[in-house]
């Protein structure tokens, strides 16, 4: 059984409720967005920077490396750079809460990025998928349109992202009743969908499931890992390198399942990735949301932690200074001034 030739059962009637359903997480997502979160990301715009790098350059590049190392399939392969090429899940802003990090951060990030994927996923889809040779036969096969597949992402995201945050700053206080019953029923809804996915095409999940696991196993923890290394490499501090890492690690995968159906037809391969990712994130970040701020905790005594370790170095000296002021020893001139990172 090769999972290139298999098509996954579903009807159009579920792909709507899918749809529907994805569409409830976009406006979750934008009742929580104010304007004063793309006023964050003007201030301080070196995060939102790393992070867009990281998402739409970094990741889909390092995917394509792992195509060609792991034992996938073609049809895998362009289920992984699908899902490297799709936005943020919408659990990324739970996950850097649930750690500690900072979560006007994670919402910053997410309401920035989001509209740049209206436009920019199809083109990384084509432009990765096309670099091998059996994924690019793939995309001839289902003769990708990219306008198409623009039009069905803004109808999917952006309709209900506008939406989400016209009512958000007009009306507020609407927004914030609504957005939790909206952003936790949309979830459950989702991850419901995914579940049953993977169930109603069990024997196509089985027969490939030690590979399928592998792949995305490693794939998730590869892009958890890019979010924390560019956070470290660009100097952000304990909460922000948390809120990266859930940012870039977490993938809308419910978002490909919708686009693999429709533009697709429900590739084996493709899908039964994109639903294991679904679940699997989920999984695999909150475990890590756990231990990170259990660690943390221990570590500097809150969840929180430190600003960066440029501001413990500075805290370290004040201390000293401090101390040695106590003792009646004059603290040394300084020699500049020591810059250090706040949260956003």
């Amino acid at each position: 059984m090769n999972p290139d030739e298999i098509v996954l059962n579903f009807n159009p009637g579920t792909l709507v409720i899918l749809n529907v359903v994805l569409g409830l997480i976009m406006l979750g997502v934008a009742l929580d967005v104010t304007v004063d979160d793309f006023k964050v990301v003007a201030r301080r715009p070196r995060p939102m920077i790393i992070a867009i790098v990281a998402q739409l350059l970094v990741l889909p590049a390092v995917t394509f490396g792992l195509t060609l190392i792991l034992p996938v399939t073609a049809s895998m392969a362009l289920g992984m750079i699908l899902v490297a090429c799709c936005p943020p899940g919408n659990i990324s802003q739970v996950l850097t809460h649930r750690s500690g990090g900072n979560v006007a951060l994670s919402v910053s990030m997410t309401a920035v990025s989001n509209p740049i994927y209206i436009f920019v996923l199809p083109l990384s889809v084509a432009f990765w998928g096309s670099l091998r040779a059996d994924t690019k036969a793939l995309l001839h096969v289902v003769s990708l349109n990219g306008w198409q597949m623009l039009l069905e992402i803004l109808l999917v995201i952006g309709l209900p992202f506008v939406v989400g945050l016209t009512v958000r700053n007009r009306l507020p206080r609407l927004a914030g009743r609504v957005q939790p019953f909206v952003k936790w029923f949309s979830l459950i809804a989702l991850l419901a969908f995914i579940v049953a996915a993977l169930a109603g095409n069990w024997q196509y999940f089985i027969a490939f499931l030690g590979l399928i696991v592998l792949a995305v196993t490693i794939h998730d923890a590869v892009a958890l890992a890019i979010g924390w290394t560019t956070a470290t490499v660009g100097g952000l501090g304990t909460r922000e390198r948390k809120a990266m890492t859930f940012e870039v690690g977490i993938r809308n995968a419910g978002l490909g399942l919708g686009l693999i159906f429709t533009f697709f037809g429900g590739l084996g391969g493709m899908a039964i990735v994109a639903g294991w990712w679904g679940v699997w994130d989920i999984i695999a970040g909150l475990v890590v949301a756990a231990l990170w701020a259990r660690h943390t905790k221990r570590r500097t005594g809150s969840v929180k932690g430190d600003a960066s370790r440029r501001g413990m170095a500075a805290a370290a000296r004040a201390a000293s200074a401090a101390a040695d002021g106590a003792n009646g020893t004059a603290p040394p001139p300084a020699s500049g001034t020591t810059r250090t990172d706040s949260p956003a």
